[in-house]
């Protein structure tokens, strides 16, 4: 059986939100390991997904892409990062000083601002001079096998080589105003897609994207599969399409 539907932007990161709280290895780690999620608009919903709590997303973001024009003044206290150990929530750790108590097979949640999908390579855009988060973080999930787990829209997906991208940003040479560095980065990219598979077992794909009156950033997608599991996957579907968008 098929079906199509819509998802906004914001649709698009509660379901894949819900797609990783359902990931077996989360679930194994919430229960004995640690969970590391960072700060991050779609980790926002996935701090929702996880704990059962609604929260001001605003306020679990760091760096954030508006319109060039847009005024947007957000009066939030900004939030601690989220660790979990065995099961149990950490607060005195964060991103960076939960990396000397993790151990190969933990899972560090890291969202992304571009995407190559066929090439499993994520973009990281930066601006902090020490790297910011991945670059504090990356020695030691590489050298203690720890999981990266980078959940990430469709919408964010660029038709050129990161890679490319990040060798020409870094090239010498003046520059109009700022320019941020790019680094590509690889692990395991969580998209719309993944959700789906993991939720109900069906087939997704992206047929079409962009939209009017809100759908701007849009995708629309087919899934196929059982036709007890497509319309489990349509029903919830149904469910989330009205996410307000943050902000």
């Amino acid at each position: 059986m098929k079906a199509e539907f819509v998802l906004t932007v914001a649709e698009s990161k509660r379901l894949i939100a819900k797609g990783v709280a359902a990931l077996g290895v989360i679930q194994d780690r919430l229960e004995e390991g640690v969970v590391v999620l960072t700060s991050g608009s779609t980790n926002a919903y996935i701090y929702e997904e996880l704990t059962g709590k609604t929260i001001d997303k605003r306020a679990y973001i760091s760096g954030r892409t508006i319109p060039a024009k847009r005024q947007v003044a957000w009066e939030v206290t900004r939030m601690p990062d989220m660790v979990w150990v065995n099961g149990e929530p950490r607060p005195d750790l964060d991103r960076f000083s939960v990396l000397e108590v993790m151990e190969e097979g933990d899972i560090y949640i890291k969202g992304a601002n571009a995407l190559n999908y066929a090439a499993g390579v994520a973009g990281i855009t930066i601006g902090h001079p020490t790297g910011g988060t991945i670059g504090g973080a990356l020695g030691a999930i590489i050298s203690k096998k720890i999981r990266l787990l980078i959940p990430v829209g469709l919408e964010k997906e660029v038709p050129l080589d990161l890679h490319e991208i990040s060798a020409i940003i870094a090239e010498p040479d003046e520059s109009l105003g700022k320019v941020y560095s790019l680094w590509p980065v690889h692990g395991g990219v969580f998209t719309e897609i993944e959700a789906l598979r993991v939720l109900f077992d069906v087939e997704a794909l992206p047929t079409a994207a962009g939209g009017l009156a809100g759908a701007e950033g849009s995708l629309r997608m087919m899934i196929r599969g059982d036709t007890e599991a497509v319309g489990q996957a349509m029903a919830l579907i149904h469910s989330i399409q009205g996410e307000a968008a943050i902000g």
